[in-house]
């Protein structure tokens, strides 16, 4: 059956200095709903929408309307059988041209009712003791992608998010989401760097914030034309780029020939840990951790990464490390004597752990192998970082240097883009920029004869 749309002044009650509201009027099965646009108009100015020559704000509205329309048409092309409810919550909440109101709004199970147990969950994510708040709040948001986060394993994710949200709340509180435009984000932005936040660190704050925006797009709660604040001509999320984070092969070396203390296993260990990943693609704290003995195949470790593992489960890739003579010391000085085939290869972790303990054993591990490699670098008199991270950075750019195609690095590291591969290198690419800068003024080393 055929949908009448319309958009009409509603004449029926006036408001304040006899103006009367703009409304879509939906038609279906003889049934009509209307629904409050953010205008009203008196009777005349509703009139000159349709004239030629307009003043610049009745043609601003005119030309929103007139989209609003389109735009409501298209979905309602695209919903077959139509359904009141479902265009109500696909186009109108959230939407920043309607009256919200008197809309209708989907009830959303709280922690009880979607049958999870949060208990365990609840010291680390406090968001999730939060009772009663509203639906398109900060909050609310928040609160239903964490718990998504949280049932899926991804205790890691979690924190940024929550992280992110603890920062965000702390600018102007608990906001509804229609609330955070493009000029709300430059204000945070203002604001953080005022508090000593750097652009990285707003960028990683901000980015879980455009992840929960098209979490609620896809629920059709939100309309993206109205609501979302980011992108080309509204928020850009700030980026910070090429810092150097690799060290130098020279350095590597310093680390590897570096005399441990015999007394001081701790700092052994963080600096046999530090070299595993630097020789092994760059494998990341957590991988390091859930190895098993099954993943070794003669020479070969072969692994999937846990940072990609639900999103390329339909189609996996993983990864694939040769493991040299260094790597094979330390898996016999390190690794677990019971090699059975689901053991954990090093003692970092345990049968039977649950995600959040694994999460805790995972960053005791970060934290000591980045303490002690601070100490070594200290008594090296290297004034640079040897953190976890800084290892897969300086096997992706000392790849680089010996003439690995940036295809092949991708692969070795795992990366599903491109372009996250291509921000590893970047103080690279400044580097050889710089380097062939030096050659246009060679001549300026020759003797002048």
């Amino acid at each position: 059956m055929s949908v009448a749309i319309s958009m009409i002044l509603d004449t029926r009650r006036a408001k304040r200095q006899n103006k009367y509201p703009v409304k879509l009027r939906i038609n279906h099965l003889r049934v009509t709903n209307y629904y409050p646009t953010v205008y009203d108009l008196s009777e005349e100015d509703y009139q000159k929408l349709s004239a030629t020559r307009v003043s610049q704000d009745l043609q601003d509205i005119r030309d929103k309307l007139k989209k609003s329309e389109r735009d409501a048409a298209s979905l309602v092309a695209r919903l077959q059988p139509f359904s009141f409810d479902v265009f109500e919550r696909k186009f109108v909440l959230g939407n920043a041209l309607y009256r919200q109101k008197r809309m209708k709004v989907l009830a959303v199970p709280d922690a009880e009712e979607d049958g999870y147990d949060y208990t365990p969950f609840l010291k680390k994510f406090p968001i999730l003791k939060e009772t009663g708040v509203k639906q398109l709040s900060l909050s609310w948001a928040y609160q239903q992608y964490i718990r998504k986060l949280v049932k899926e394993g991804r205790i890691s994710s979690a924190v940024a998010y929550h992280c992110s949200y603890v920062s965000l709340k702390g600018f102007r509180g608990n906001v509804n989401l229609l609330e955070i435009k493009p000029a709300f984000l430059q204000a945070y932005e203002r604001h953080a760097i005022t508090n000593g936040l750097s652009k990285t660190t707003i960028g990683i704050y901000l980015r879980p914030l455009r992840a929960v925006f098209n979490e609620v797009i896809d629920q059709g709660l939100l309309s993206k034309d109205t609501a979302y604040p980011f992108g080309r001509k509204k928020y850009q999320i700030p980026t910070a780029k090429g810092v150097k984070k690799a060290l130098d092969l020279e350095d590597v070396e310093r680390i590897y020939y570096y005399e441990c203390s015999m007394e001081n296993s701790s700092e052994r260990m963080a600096r046999d840990f530090w070299l595993f990943s630097y020789f092994g693609n760059g494998m990341n704290p957590k991988d390091i951790a859930l190895l098993r003995w099954s993943n070794l195949h003669g020479d070969y470790i072969t692994f999937e990464r846990a940072k990609t593992e639900l999103s390329l489960r339909a189609d996996p890739k993983p990864i694939t490390v040769y493991v040299n003579e260094d790597m094979k010391a330390i898996l016999e000085r390190w690794g677990n004597q019971d090699r059975s085939p689901d053991n954990y290869v090093f003692p970092i972790l345990q049968q039977g752990l649950s995600d959040l303990r694994i999460y805790d054993r995972v960053q005791n591990f970060v934290g000591l192998v980045n303490y002690w490699m601070k100490e070594i670098l200290q008594n090296l008199g290297i004034d640079k970082k040897a953190t976890t991270y800084v290892a897969r950075h300086t096997f992706s750019t000392v790849l680089k240097r010996s003439g690995a195609s940036t295809e092949f690095i991708q692969e070795a590291l795992g990366h599903t883009s491109m372009k996250t591969t291509e921000s590893y290198l970047d103080s690279f690419e400044k580097e050889v920029k710089k380097a062939f800068a030096s050659n246009l003024n060679a001549f300026k080393d020759k003797d002048r004869r």
